[in-house]
């Protein structure tokens, strides 16, 4: 009979508590991955933990940490301790540790991938990206398995690092909602946001969010700002696009320019799903950046109405949406900004069960599971 799988898991960043979206893909799906198999944890001294699976804060906070052989001892400590049949390793950033751990011990491999890091890197400039390119190949030969979060990023890997299929495994990213919000709370939420941001009850609330130093998604902002928010003035009246989202360039001056254009800066807000209760109509148009867009299935999550380019929308398929969800062609304005004033007056049915039978923490955590035994 084959072994039940014990996992100790290897996190070299700030995780806990989880705030932004990457942070909560690993601390959701942990959470829940938890209560699938015995999960132990390895991070770094700053992480503050309150989690139902041991963890433990071994790990230095030093850049250093990427390149410090004496992990491998650690590491093999705490397998040994925790009885360990499986290490997961978060990112492709340590193939030279999965390679001591291949040749030195008989432990299963497991990369958990997050996008394809090298095209990422590539995407927004990078003139390195090849050399990661190499050294990630590298990570997904040597591992096991490995869990990628889009089906795009599956097959780029099994194409372009000619992995087999047999150990490529999708593994999204989840929300734990598993039912639409209550009306009555959405009315609470909407109110609140209305209030905070002194909005007219009448106006229709647009939002986006995101860190706004992260090249991709200030280019978003400013397509918002220079290319949908212009048309949008032409056609739409009663409406306000709320931006959330910390790091700014203070150059910008918290989109004062642009408030009398219907645009709130909200800055960073404690509760974000209040904001995706709150609002009408989520957008998303990202041109490049790797991987699953977060906040796009956060959204959807709630039930809301979204609009997205191409490349926002990797690893989110229309019809798993029922309706909610459109995607418009990579760059095309006039069509984000057409499409976002027709969703926007559209009615949606009040059943979001198929998105949540793919996207729910629950689902995925027992998928994952189910790879191991």
């Amino acid at each position: 009979m084959k072994q039940s799988p014990r996992i100790l898991a290897l996190i070299p960043y700030k995780v806990f508590p989880a705030i932004m979206g990457g942070q909560k893909g690993i601390a959701l799906f942990y959470k829940y991955l938890a209560t699938e198999l015995s999960l132990t944890v390895l991070t770094t001294a700053q992480n503050e933990p309150k989690e139902n699976y041991p963890v433990h804060n071994v790990l230095s906070n030093s850049q250093l940490r990427y390149v410090n052989p004496m992990i491998f001892f650690t590491v093999k400590k705490y397998a040994k301790q925790s009885d360990a049949t499986h290490i997961l390793f978060e990112h492709p950033y340590f193939a030279w540790l999965i390679l001591l751990v291949k040749w030195f011990t008989s432990y299963g491999i497991i990369l958990h991938s997050h996008n394809i890091e090298s095209q990422r890197f590539k995407s927004v400039g990078k003139s390195w990206w090849k050399i990661l390119w190499y050294y990630e190949r590298l990570a997904y030969r040597l591992a096991d398995q490995v869990w990628f979060k889009t089906k795009e990023d599956k097959s780029y890997a099994e194409e372009q690092y000619k992995l087999s299929s047999s150990k490529c495994i999708v593994i999204p990213y989840g929300i734990e909602q598993d039912q639409l919000p209550q009306q009555d709370k959405i009315i609470l939420a909407k109110k609140l946001v209305q209030e905070k941001h002194k909005l007219d009850p009448s106006e229709k609330i647009i939002l986006f969010n995101g860190t706004l130093n992260y090249k991709p998604n200030f280019d978003a902002l400013n397509h918002i700002l220079m290319d949908i928010n212009p048309i949008l003035n032409q056609g739409l009246s009663n409406y306000r696009i709320l931006i959330c989202g910390k790091n700014l360039p203070s150059e910008l001056n918290n989109l004062s320019d642009y408030s009398s254009q219907h645009i709130v800066y909200a800055g960073f807000v404690e509760d974000i799903d209040l904001y995706f209760k709150a609002c009408d109509l989520f957008i998303n148009p990202l041109l490049d950046g790797g991987g699953i867009k977060t906040k796009l299935v956060e959204a959807l999550g709630f039930g809301k109405k979204s609009v997205s380019t191409v490349n926002g929308a990797i690893g989110v398929e229309e019809a798993c949406t029922q309706g909610r969800l459109k995607i418009v062609a990579d760059g095309n304005w006039e069509q984000f900004a057409a499409q976002l004033i027709e969703h926007l007056n559209t009615t949606v049915i009040q059943n979001n069960q198929l998105f949540y039978s793919t996207f729910s923490w629950k689902n995925i955590a027992a998928k994952a599971a189910k790879g191991l035994y």
